[in-house]
């Protein structure tokens, strides 16, 4: 089964737009056709995120869609890759992806290294004919 990286921006996109490419993605893991990566560096920039008061999103239905990725995905354990960036923050998505050899979604594809495995949420669904 197809793995992926969700950028913490894909979540967030998902939980404005109930339909768009980020909600299509997320139905995507739901229904188990996609398998998210992760590590405790991710899962713990998603809930800083989630819960700034300023998004305003309702704590069940953040701790819900935690518990989902968490329950469906791989949890790996300490890679670095030796790449540099210019921001650091972005860096543990990168390395999940690279070390699960999975897809790293994005909406900010201009932060990471121009490598085929990073894309759009639109050129990843392109990818699977989905949408």
């Amino acid at each position: 089964m197809l793995k992926v990286v969700l950028d913490t921006n894909i979540l967030v996109s998902a939980l404005w737009t109930p339909v768009g490419n980020a909600s299509m993605i997320i139905n995507l893991v739901l229904s188990d056709k996609i398998i998210p990566c992760f590590d405790q560096q991710i899962i713990n920039e998603y809930r800083a995120v989630l819960f700034r008061p300023r998004l305003s999103f309702p704590a069940g239905q953040v701790d819900e869609l935690l518990s989902e990725i968490t329950g469906r995905g791989i949890q790996i354990i300490g890679f670095q890759s030796d790449i540099a960036f210019s921001d650091e923050s972005d860096r543990k998505f990168y390395d999940v992806a690279k070390y699960c050899d999975a897809y790293l979604i994005t909406g900010n594809i201009r932060h990471y290294p121009k490598d085929p495995f990073i894309v759009s949420p639109a050129r990843f669904l392109e990818l699977l004919k989905v949408g």
